[in-house]
């Protein structure tokens, strides 16, 4: 595990305040905890001053919420410097770009992305990009396998990546208008690129003209009608009572 330490003084503000509505809404998370159990909502409010903060969790920031929850500095130091959701220096104020580099990302195009990054950013991870706008990071797996490879931004996921159209997710997020999350391919959710391959109709026409091959042979409006085998219990046939120990060898 990386040593995590927090920015330098020069690059932290002097202080956090939770904005009214965060403050409000950090305070419901503590009264879903019993009385001397407020320690529990850290991780949330932890990550909604990071929100706050522009995406990093400042010093002051910890100390905010370590005073909120009546906790001591040391015990929320710890929380923030242990899980790595937490960021301990700036990044970038339009996307900080997190990068699966696990086996299946690695295998399907990875390297790829991380060159973009590179030349795109900057050649170091966590490190602003000249404008400010971006910073990028190397992770182990977000869970999109199926969908590699992938990036994190924020809190959503961008699968199916090429140098081509991770520089087209990088161009919206510049421009102010990110594209949708998600695969970015024809392909819907994690389902195998170009439509469903099972349960599918084999002749004529589906809905809007696609080939009944592109349509699922049920849909969630089709009523599902038990079957006799589905009502039917099936019981085991008993067996005969074991013969009695004290009874064998008797006439």
């Amino acid at each position: 595990m990386s040593v995590r330490r927090l920015a330098p003084k020069e690059q932290q503000p002097a202080s956090f305040a939770f904005s009214a509505e965060n403050l409000a809404w950090a305070k419901k998370q503590i009264a879903q905890y019993p009385a001397g159990r407020q320690a529990s909502a850290a991780i949330a409010i932890l990550w909604r001053a990071q929100e706050q903060n522009g995406g990093w969790i400042s010093e002051a920031a910890i100390r905010a919420v370590a005073d909120l929850l009546d906790m001591p500095y040391i015990r929320m130091l710890e929380i923030a410097t242990f899980y790595t959701m937490f960021q301990l220096q700036p990044v970038g104020r339009k996307a900080h770009i997190q990068v699966c580099g696990t086996t299946p990302c690695r295998l399907r195009g990875a390297e790829d992305i991380l060159d973009v990054c590179k030349k795109r950013i900057h050649h170091e991870p966590f490190h602003l990009s000249k404008d400010g706008d971006f910073s990028w990071e190397e992770v182990e797996c977000l869970g999109a396998c199926v969908n590699a490879p992938m990036v994190l931004i924020w809190k959503d996921t961008y699968e199916d990546l090429t140098k081509e159209n991770f520089g087209k997710v990088l161009d919206g997020f510049a421009s102010g208008n990110p594209p949708k999350p998600g695969p970015q391919i024809d392909r819907q959710f994690s389902a195998p690129v170009g439509g469903p391959t099972t349960l599918n109709t084999r002749a004529g026409k589906g809905e809007g003209g696609r080939p009944a091959s592109a349509q699922p042979a049920l849909t969630d409006a089709d009523a599902k009608k038990p079957t006799d085998s589905a009502s039917r219990r099936e019981s085991p046939t008993p067996k005969p009572p074991a013969d009695d120990a004290t009874r064998k060898g008797k006439t």
